[in-house]
Protein backbone atom coordinates (compact mmCIF):
# COMPACT_ATOMS: atom_id res chain seq x y z
CA UNK A 1 0.00 0.00 0.00
CA UNK A 2 1.52 3.15 -1.19
CA UNK A 3 0.80 6.80 0.14
CA UNK A 4 -0.91 8.33 -2.98
CA UNK A 5 0.08 11.51 -4.06
CA UNK A 6 -2.58 14.20 -4.18
CA UNK A 7 -3.93 15.14 -7.04
CA UNK A 8 -5.37 18.18 -8.85
CA UNK A 9 -8.25 18.18 -11.45
CA UNK A 10 -7.82 21.93 -12.52
CA UNK A 11 -9.03 22.87 -15.84
CA UNK A 12 -6.63 25.80 -17.99
CA UNK A 13 -9.46 28.13 -16.93
CA UNK A 14 -7.96 28.09 -13.53
CA UNK A 15 -4.67 29.42 -14.46
CA UNK A 16 -5.94 32.85 -15.78
CA UNK A 17 -3.29 34.86 -13.47
CA UNK A 18 -0.59 32.74 -14.86
CA UNK A 19 -1.09 33.70 -18.41
CA UNK A 20 0.98 36.50 -18.66
CA UNK A 21 4.90 35.47 -16.92
CA UNK A 22 6.76 38.52 -18.37
CA UNK A 23 4.03 41.01 -17.35
CA UNK A 24 3.76 39.42 -14.23
CA UNK A 25 6.31 36.57 -13.31
CA UNK A 26 5.79 35.63 -9.37
CA UNK A 27 3.17 34.91 -7.28
CA UNK A 28 2.09 38.02 -5.61
CA UNK A 29 0.68 36.19 -2.49
CA UNK A 30 3.89 34.50 -1.67
CA UNK A 31 5.91 37.50 -2.62
CA UNK A 32 3.89 39.84 -0.15
CA UNK A 33 4.13 37.50 2.51
CA UNK A 34 7.38 36.59 2.52
CA UNK A 35 8.75 40.24 2.51
CA UNK A 36 6.20 40.94 5.01
CA UNK A 37 7.95 38.49 7.02
CA UNK A 38 11.21 40.20 6.61
CA UNK A 39 10.38 43.46 6.97
CA UNK A 40 8.49 42.77 10.26
CA UNK A 41 11.39 40.41 11.56
CA UNK A 42 14.26 43.48 10.90
CA UNK A 43 11.79 45.89 13.26
CA UNK A 44 11.09 43.53 15.40
CA UNK A 45 14.32 42.27 15.48
CA UNK A 46 15.96 45.85 15.70
CA UNK A 47 13.11 45.96 18.79
CA UNK A 48 14.81 43.11 20.84
CA UNK A 49 18.02 43.93 20.10
CA UNK A 50 18.91 47.23 20.80
CA UNK A 51 19.91 46.72 24.78
CA UNK A 52 21.74 44.03 24.13
CA UNK A 53 23.81 45.93 20.87
CA UNK A 54 24.33 48.86 22.84
CA UNK A 55 25.66 46.99 25.92
CA UNK A 56 28.04 45.09 23.98
CA UNK A 57 29.09 47.52 20.94
CA UNK A 58 27.70 50.95 22.13
CA UNK A 59 26.14 50.97 19.43
CA UNK A 60 21.99 50.54 19.43
CA UNK A 61 21.84 49.78 16.23
CA UNK A 62 24.86 47.75 15.36
CA UNK A 63 22.50 44.31 15.00
CA UNK A 64 19.93 46.25 12.79
CA UNK A 65 22.64 47.30 10.32
CA UNK A 66 24.62 44.16 9.74
CA UNK A 67 20.67 42.57 9.27
CA UNK A 68 20.11 45.28 6.31
CA UNK A 69 23.20 44.21 4.92
CA UNK A 70 22.52 40.43 5.25
CA UNK A 71 18.64 40.97 3.80
CA UNK A 72 20.67 43.04 0.68
CA UNK A 73 22.91 40.06 0.16
CA UNK A 74 20.00 37.45 0.30
CA UNK A 75 18.36 39.55 -1.98
CA UNK A 76 20.75 40.06 -4.34
CA UNK A 77 21.57 36.37 -4.57
CA UNK A 78 18.03 35.37 -4.74
CA UNK A 79 17.55 37.24 -7.70
CA UNK A 80 20.18 35.50 -9.26
CA UNK A 81 18.65 32.55 -8.08
CA UNK A 82 15.60 32.92 -9.69
CA UNK A 83 17.22 33.91 -12.84
CA UNK A 84 18.54 29.97 -12.57
CA UNK A 85 16.45 27.48 -14.76
CA UNK A 86 15.64 24.43 -12.66
CA UNK A 87 16.90 22.07 -15.03
CA UNK A 88 20.37 23.41 -14.00
CA UNK A 89 19.93 22.69 -10.48
CA UNK A 90 18.80 19.43 -11.47
CA UNK A 91 21.82 18.63 -13.51
CA UNK A 92 24.67 19.76 -11.02
CA UNK A 93 22.66 18.17 -7.79
CA UNK A 94 25.34 15.61 -6.73
CA UNK A 95 27.60 18.08 -7.55
CA UNK A 96 26.04 20.53 -4.76
CA UNK A 97 25.86 17.26 -2.37
CA UNK A 98 29.13 17.06 -2.39
CA UNK A 99 30.00 20.48 -2.25
CA UNK A 100 27.54 20.04 1.17
CA UNK A 101 29.12 17.12 2.48
CA UNK A 102 32.64 19.11 1.70
CA UNK A 103 31.29 21.99 3.94
CA UNK A 104 30.20 19.75 7.17
CA UNK A 105 33.51 18.00 7.09
CA UNK A 106 35.64 21.71 6.81
CA UNK A 107 33.18 23.12 9.11
CA UNK A 108 34.89 19.97 11.84
CA UNK A 109 38.13 20.60 11.52
CA UNK A 110 40.23 22.63 14.13
CA UNK A 111 41.54 26.23 13.77
CA UNK A 112 38.75 26.40 10.74
CA UNK A 113 35.39 25.89 12.02
CA UNK A 114 34.69 28.74 14.60
CA UNK A 115 33.76 27.03 17.61
CA UNK A 116 30.99 29.20 20.62
CA UNK A 117 29.33 27.77 22.94
CA UNK A 118 31.31 24.16 22.34
CA UNK A 119 29.98 23.45 19.41
CA UNK A 120 31.47 24.05 15.64
CA UNK A 121 29.25 25.13 13.10
CA UNK A 122 31.01 27.90 11.42
CA UNK A 123 33.72 28.90 8.95
CA UNK A 124 34.76 32.33 9.46
CA UNK A 125 34.93 34.26 6.10
CA UNK A 126 36.36 37.68 7.02
CA UNK A 127 33.91 39.31 9.47
CA UNK A 128 31.20 36.96 8.93
CA UNK A 129 30.20 33.54 10.21
CA UNK A 130 29.02 31.17 7.56
CA UNK A 131 26.84 28.49 9.63
CA UNK A 132 27.27 25.36 7.69
CA UNK A 133 23.56 23.62 8.15
CA UNK A 134 21.66 26.42 6.41
CA UNK A 135 23.45 25.77 3.44
CA UNK A 136 22.73 21.82 3.52
CA UNK A 137 19.23 22.09 4.25
CA UNK A 138 18.90 23.81 0.69
CA UNK A 139 21.26 21.61 -1.13
CA UNK A 140 19.80 18.31 0.49
CA UNK A 141 16.59 19.88 -0.73
CA UNK A 142 17.64 19.83 -4.26
CA UNK A 143 19.33 16.26 -4.22
CA UNK A 144 16.02 15.22 -2.70
CA UNK A 145 13.98 16.54 -5.34
CA UNK A 146 16.05 15.09 -8.31
CA UNK A 147 15.85 11.93 -6.55
CA UNK A 148 12.23 11.95 -6.15
CA UNK A 149 11.67 12.86 -9.49
CA UNK A 150 13.79 10.43 -11.24
CA UNK A 151 13.12 7.51 -9.67
CA UNK A 152 9.10 8.26 -8.63
CA UNK A 153 7.44 5.32 -9.64
CA UNK A 154 10.24 3.00 -7.76
CA UNK A 155 9.91 4.83 -4.46
CA UNK A 156 6.30 3.85 -4.52
CA UNK A 157 7.13 0.28 -5.44
CA UNK A 158 10.09 -0.58 -3.73
CA UNK A 159 11.95 -0.62 -0.80
CA UNK A 160 15.30 -0.38 -1.68
CA UNK A 161 14.76 2.91 -4.20
CA UNK A 162 14.42 4.53 -0.53
CA UNK A 163 17.26 3.53 0.96
CA UNK A 164 19.53 5.66 -0.52
CA UNK A 165 18.57 8.99 0.42
CA UNK A 166 17.83 7.87 3.86
CA UNK A 167 21.69 6.71 3.65
CA UNK A 168 22.53 10.39 2.60
CA UNK A 169 20.25 11.60 5.04
CA UNK A 170 22.04 9.77 7.76
CA UNK A 171 25.42 10.62 6.91
CA UNK A 172 24.38 13.79 6.98
CA UNK A 173 23.01 13.89 10.48
CA UNK A 174 25.97 11.59 11.48
CA UNK A 175 28.43 14.96 10.59
CA UNK A 176 25.89 17.63 11.87
CA UNK A 177 25.97 15.73 15.26
CA UNK A 178 29.54 16.01 15.71
CA UNK A 179 29.22 20.03 15.70
CA UNK A 180 26.79 19.07 17.18
CA UNK A 181 23.55 20.43 15.70
CA UNK A 182 20.62 18.54 17.13
CA UNK A 183 18.27 21.21 15.63
CA UNK A 184 19.14 21.11 12.34
CA UNK A 185 19.24 17.17 12.67
CA UNK A 186 15.59 17.16 13.26
CA UNK A 187 14.54 20.24 10.50
CA UNK A 188 16.15 18.16 7.62
CA UNK A 189 15.13 15.06 8.57
CA UNK A 190 11.46 16.04 9.23
CA UNK A 191 11.84 17.96 5.44
CA UNK A 192 13.02 14.77 4.31
CA UNK A 193 9.82 12.87 5.34
CA UNK A 194 7.60 15.43 4.46
CA UNK A 195 9.14 15.20 0.86
CA UNK A 196 8.90 10.78 0.88
CA UNK A 197 5.62 11.23 1.89
CA UNK A 198 4.57 13.63 -0.89
CA UNK A 199 5.85 11.46 -2.98
CA UNK A 200 3.79 8.40 -1.86
CA UNK A 201 6.26 5.84 -0.16
CA UNK A 202 4.31 2.59 0.49
CA UNK A 203 2.95 3.24 4.90
CA UNK A 204 4.65 0.95 5.95
CA UNK A 205 7.88 1.74 4.90
CA UNK A 206 7.37 5.21 5.71
CA UNK A 207 5.78 3.81 9.11
CA UNK A 208 9.64 2.27 9.46
CA UNK A 209 11.11 5.22 8.42
CA UNK A 210 9.31 7.30 10.83
CA UNK A 211 9.93 5.17 13.61
CA UNK A 212 13.95 4.92 12.58
CA UNK A 213 14.04 8.87 12.84
CA UNK A 214 12.19 9.21 15.92
CA UNK A 215 13.96 6.86 17.59
CA UNK A 216 17.10 8.12 16.56
CA UNK A 217 16.29 11.20 17.97
CA UNK A 218 15.65 9.89 21.39
CA UNK A 219 19.09 7.80 21.19
CA UNK A 220 20.60 11.55 20.23
CA UNK A 221 18.53 13.44 22.91
CA UNK A 222 19.55 11.18 25.90
CA UNK A 223 23.11 11.05 24.76
CA UNK A 224 24.02 14.28 26.17
CA UNK A 225 23.27 15.10 29.56
CA UNK A 226 22.17 19.15 28.69
CA UNK A 227 20.43 17.48 26.15
CA UNK A 228 18.27 15.67 28.83
CA UNK A 229 18.07 18.64 30.93
CA UNK A 230 16.79 20.92 28.08
CA UNK A 231 13.75 17.70 27.63
CA UNK A 232 12.97 17.85 31.18
CA UNK A 233 13.53 21.59 31.92
CA UNK A 234 10.61 22.78 29.11
CA UNK A 235 8.18 20.67 30.98
CA UNK A 236 8.23 22.47 33.84
CA UNK A 237 10.40 25.90 33.42
CA UNK A 238 9.32 27.07 37.13
CA UNK A 239 11.08 24.52 38.93
CA UNK A 240 14.03 25.94 38.58
CA UNK A 241 13.31 29.35 36.66
CA UNK A 242 17.01 30.85 37.47
CA UNK A 243 18.89 27.49 35.85
CA UNK A 244 18.04 25.60 33.56
CA UNK A 245 14.29 26.92 32.97
CA UNK A 246 15.87 30.58 33.21
CA UNK A 247 15.47 30.91 29.45
CA UNK A 248 12.04 29.54 28.72
CA UNK A 249 10.70 30.91 32.32
CA UNK A 250 11.53 34.66 30.75
CA UNK A 251 9.88 33.74 27.46
CA UNK A 252 6.90 32.94 29.52
CA UNK A 253 6.98 36.15 30.99
CA UNK A 254 7.04 37.77 27.80
CA UNK A 255 4.12 36.08 26.17
CA UNK A 256 2.47 36.82 29.57
CA UNK A 257 2.77 40.15 29.44
CA UNK A 258 1.82 41.42 25.64
CA UNK A 259 -1.39 39.90 26.48
CA UNK A 260 -4.03 40.65 23.75
CA UNK A 261 -2.57 43.43 22.04
CA UNK A 262 0.53 44.01 23.78
CA UNK A 263 2.65 46.68 25.45
CA UNK A 264 3.55 48.46 22.05
CA UNK A 265 6.34 48.17 20.14
CA UNK A 266 9.81 48.88 21.55
CA UNK A 267 8.22 48.46 24.82
CA UNK A 268 9.45 45.01 25.88
CA UNK A 269 10.81 44.90 29.14
CA UNK A 270 12.18 41.35 28.77
CA UNK A 271 14.76 42.50 26.01
CA UNK A 272 16.62 44.41 28.88
CA UNK A 273 18.62 41.63 29.13
CA UNK A 274 16.25 39.38 30.86
CA UNK A 275 15.71 37.25 27.88
CA UNK A 276 18.63 35.56 26.53
CA UNK A 277 19.31 35.08 22.89
CA UNK A 278 16.04 37.71 22.08
CA UNK A 279 16.97 39.08 19.09
CA UNK A 280 17.88 35.42 17.74
CA UNK A 281 16.19 32.54 18.99
CA UNK A 282 13.56 34.38 20.85
CA UNK A 283 12.32 37.17 18.64
CA UNK A 284 9.09 35.59 18.41
CA UNK A 285 8.54 36.33 22.54
CA UNK A 286 9.49 39.89 22.00
CA UNK A 287 7.03 39.88 19.37
CA UNK A 288 4.49 38.22 21.76
CA UNK A 289 5.30 40.74 24.38
CA UNK A 290 5.01 44.21 22.53
CA UNK A 291 2.50 43.36 20.13
CA UNK A 292 0.29 40.70 21.89
CA UNK A 293 -1.58 37.55 20.67
CA UNK A 294 -2.82 39.10 18.12
CA UNK A 295 0.03 40.05 16.38
CA UNK A 296 1.64 36.52 17.42
CA UNK A 297 -1.30 35.10 15.27
CA UNK A 298 -0.41 37.61 12.32
CA UNK A 299 3.17 36.04 11.98
CA UNK A 300 2.11 32.54 12.24
CA UNK A 301 -0.65 32.83 9.54
CA UNK A 302 1.85 34.56 7.16
CA UNK A 303 3.86 31.49 7.82
CA UNK A 304 0.87 29.43 6.90
CA UNK A 305 0.13 31.75 3.69
CA UNK A 306 3.68 30.86 2.29
CA UNK A 307 2.91 27.01 3.00
CA UNK A 308 -0.36 27.10 1.34
CA UNK A 309 1.67 28.94 -1.42
CA UNK A 310 4.57 26.28 -1.70
CA UNK A 311 1.90 23.07 -2.03
CA UNK A 312 -0.61 25.02 -4.33
CA UNK A 313 3.05 25.51 -6.37
CA UNK A 314 3.93 21.79 -6.16
CA UNK A 315 0.63 20.64 -6.67
CA UNK A 316 0.56 22.50 -10.01
CA UNK A 317 3.59 21.35 -10.67
CA UNK A 318 2.98 17.63 -10.24
CA UNK A 319 -0.29 18.01 -12.50
CA UNK A 320 1.82 18.73 -15.20
CA UNK A 321 4.55 15.95 -14.63
CA UNK A 322 6.77 18.94 -13.38
CA UNK A 323 8.17 16.95 -10.64
CA UNK A 324 11.54 18.75 -9.60
CA UNK A 325 9.79 21.94 -9.41
CA UNK A 326 7.15 20.37 -7.35
CA UNK A 327 9.59 18.86 -4.79
CA UNK A 328 11.49 21.47 -4.72
CA UNK A 329 8.24 23.60 -3.38
CA UNK A 330 7.10 20.78 -1.27
CA UNK A 331 10.69 20.90 0.10
CA UNK A 332 11.41 24.67 0.42
CA UNK A 333 7.80 25.02 1.71
CA UNK A 334 8.34 21.83 4.34
CA UNK A 335 11.79 23.32 5.62
CA UNK A 336 10.36 26.70 6.61
CA UNK A 337 7.62 26.16 7.96
CA UNK A 338 8.18 22.88 10.21
CA UNK A 339 11.91 25.11 11.69
CA UNK A 340 9.52 28.20 11.97
CA UNK A 341 6.95 26.38 13.95
CA UNK A 342 9.42 24.72 16.07
CA UNK A 343 11.15 27.70 16.91
CA UNK A 344 7.68 29.19 17.68
CA UNK A 345 6.61 26.18 19.34
CA UNK A 346 10.38 26.37 21.63
CA UNK A 347 9.66 30.10 22.68
CA UNK A 348 5.91 29.09 23.79
CA UNK A 349 7.30 26.37 26.04
CA UNK A 350 5.74 23.55 23.95
CA UNK A 351 8.89 21.93 22.85
CA UNK A 352 12.41 21.50 24.27
CA UNK A 353 14.90 24.53 23.16
CA UNK A 354 16.43 23.66 19.77
CA UNK A 355 18.83 26.62 18.91
CA UNK A 356 16.71 27.36 15.70
CA UNK A 357 16.20 30.73 14.17
CA UNK A 358 12.75 31.67 12.81
CA UNK A 359 13.10 31.82 9.21
CA UNK A 360 13.31 35.28 7.68
CA UNK A 361 13.18 37.12 10.62
CA UNK A 362 15.67 36.42 13.16
CA UNK A 363 19.05 37.36 13.37
CA UNK A 364 21.59 36.04 11.35
CA UNK A 365 23.58 36.04 8.22
CA UNK A 366 23.10 32.25 7.05
CA UNK A 367 19.80 32.06 8.50
CA UNK A 368 18.38 35.00 6.59
CA UNK A 369 20.25 34.59 3.63
CA UNK A 370 19.56 30.94 2.64
CA UNK A 371 15.69 31.46 3.45
CA UNK A 372 15.45 34.43 1.04
CA UNK A 373 17.89 32.01 -1.62
CA UNK A 374 15.22 29.06 -0.79
CA UNK A 375 12.05 31.19 -1.13
CA UNK A 376 13.73 32.37 -4.97
CA UNK A 377 14.15 28.62 -5.38
CA UNK A 378 10.74 28.10 -5.02
CA UNK A 379 9.69 31.34 -7.36
CA UNK A 380 11.65 30.09 -10.05
CA UNK A 381 9.58 26.94 -9.94
CA UNK A 382 6.43 28.87 -9.37
CA UNK A 383 7.82 31.27 -12.98
CA UNK A 384 8.75 28.38 -14.51
CA UNK A 385 5.19 26.80 -14.61
CA UNK A 386 3.94 30.79 -15.47
CA UNK A 387 5.81 30.66 -18.26
CA UNK A 388 4.58 26.97 -19.21
CA UNK A 389 0.67 28.31 -19.00
CA UNK A 390 1.66 31.54 -21.19
CA UNK A 391 3.16 29.23 -23.68
CA UNK A 392 0.66 26.90 -23.83
CA UNK A 393 -1.81 29.96 -23.81
CA UNK A 394 -0.25 31.19 -27.02
CA UNK A 395 -0.84 28.05 -28.60
CA UNK A 396 -4.23 27.62 -27.64
CA UNK A 397 -5.02 31.27 -29.00
CA UNK A 398 -3.21 30.56 -32.21
CA UNK A 399 -5.31 27.49 -33.02
CA UNK A 400 -8.67 29.26 -32.39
Amino acid sequence: MAIKPLQLNIGFNKFKERRNAERFPVDPVLLLSSMALVFIGLVMMTSASITSADNNFGNPLYYFQRQLLFIGIGLLLGYVVWRIPLQLWYTFRPALLLLGFMLLLIVLIPGVGQEVNGSSRWIRLGSFNMQVSEFIKILLIIFLAGYISKHKDALQKTTLAVMLPMLVLSLVAGLLMLEPDLGATVVIFATGMCMFMLAGVRLKVFVVMLIFAVGGFFLLAYAEPYRILRLTAFTNPWNDPFNSGFQLSQSLIAFGRGEWFGVGLGESVQKLLYLPEAHTDFVFAIIAEELGVVGALFIIGLYAVVAWRALYIGRLAQKQDQYFAAFIAYGVGSWLVFQAYVNIGVNMGVLPTKGLTLPLMSYGGSSIVMSLVSIALLMRADYELRFQYAEADKERRASC
